[in-house]
C-alpha cells in the first residue's frame, strides 16, 4: 500500500501552507527531518469526512457568533470549503478515483470514555441535519460509510473497501481537522495506506487548531497539499494510465 511508488509528485519546498504564519524558525528546525517527496502512489481514493448539514448551519459567519445557536457548525470555515472540496470530487470522477463519504450515525451513541455523548440527533435542529451538504452530496453508485466514533476506519468496513479496491493513496477532505479528520487520518496511515489531506479541503471551528494540526499531520502522518496541487497530480496519474 503506502510502500508503492510515487506515481505523481511534488517537492516539499515548492509549497506553501497555512501554518506558515504560526510555524516560528525553531518549529521549523526541530522539523527539518520530515522533509521529503509528497504526491500519490498508486491507485488513489477520496474520503471525505462527515460533509453533512449540521457543521454548515448559520452560514458563513465566525464560529464565535454560532456557539450559541449551532454549536456544532464550523460557519465560514466550513463555507470556504465547499468549492475546493467540489473541485477535488469532480476531478476525481473525471479520472475513475472512487470517492467515499464517511457520515455519522445519526442514531443516538454511546457515551465515550470522557463521558461526552457522540452522535445523535438534536430533536432542537432541522430534519436534515445529518443528510449530506447539497453541494457535497454522494453521487449514484458511491460509497457511504456509517461511522460512531471519530475515525472512518473503528468499526466501519472502509479498510476492506479499500484494499478490496487495491488502493494506495487515501486523499481526505471533511471536517473536523482537529477531530475527525486527524482521527481519519492518524488511522490511514496506520492501516498502512499513503495519506494525502487537502489542505483547502478540510476545516475546523478553530483557525489555529486547523493550523497546528495540519502542520503536526504533514510532518508525521500525511501530505498536506492544497487541492490545486491534487488535482494537477490527479491529472497527471490519469494522463499516464494505460489505455
Amino acid at each position: 500500500m503506502s510502500g508503492a511508488e510515487f506515481a505523481a509528485s511534488v517537492e516539499w519546498d515548492t509549497l506553501r501552507h497555512v501554518w506558515d504564519e504560526v510555524a516560528d524558525p525553531d518549529m521549523r528546525t526541530i522539523y527539518q527531518a520530515y522533509r521529503r517527496t509528497l504526491g500519490l502512489k498508486g491507485r488513489v481514493a477520496v474520503v471525505a469526512v462527515d460533509l453533512y448539514n449540521k457543521a454548515f448551519e448559520g452560514g458563513p459567519l465566525p464560529p464565535s457568533e454560532l456557539q450559541n445557536t449551532y454549536p456544532s457548525s464550523c460557519g465560514k470555515y466550513a463555507h470556504t470549503a465547499v468549492e475546493p472540496i467540489a473541485r477535488v470530487f469532480a476531478a476525481a470522477r473525471r479520472t475513475a478515483v472512487p470517492v467515499i463519504h464517511v457520515t455519522a450515525n445519526a442514531a443516538a451513541g454511546p457515551i465515550t470514555a470522557t463521558n461526552r455523548r457522540v452522535g445523535g440527533l438534536d430533536p432542537a435542529g432541522p430534519a436534515d441535519q445529518w443528510d449530506f451538504h447539497p453541494a457535497l452530496a454522494p453521487a449514484p453508485g458511491e460509497l457511504i460509510v456509517v461511522k460512531e466514533r471519530a475515525s472512518a476506519f473503528y468499526g466501519t468496513q472502509l479498510v476492506a473497501e479499500l484494499v478490496s479496491r487495491g488502493i494506495s493513496t487515501v486523499l481526505v477532505v471533511g471536517e473536523s481537522t482537529s477531530g475527525c479528520v486527524r482521527a481519519t487520518v492518524v488511522d490511514a496511515c496506520s492501516n498502512g495506506f499513503h495519506t494525502v489531506v487537502v489542505e483547502d479541503g478540510v476545516f475546523d471551528r478553530s483557525w489555529l487548531n486547523h493550523q497546528v494540526n495540519l502542520f503536526d499531520l504533514h510532518h508525521k502522518y500525511a501530505d498536506v497539499l492544497d487541492s490545486a496541487t491534487v488535482i494537477g497530480l490527479l491529472e497527471r496519474l490519469s494522463a499516464a494510465a494505460p489505455r
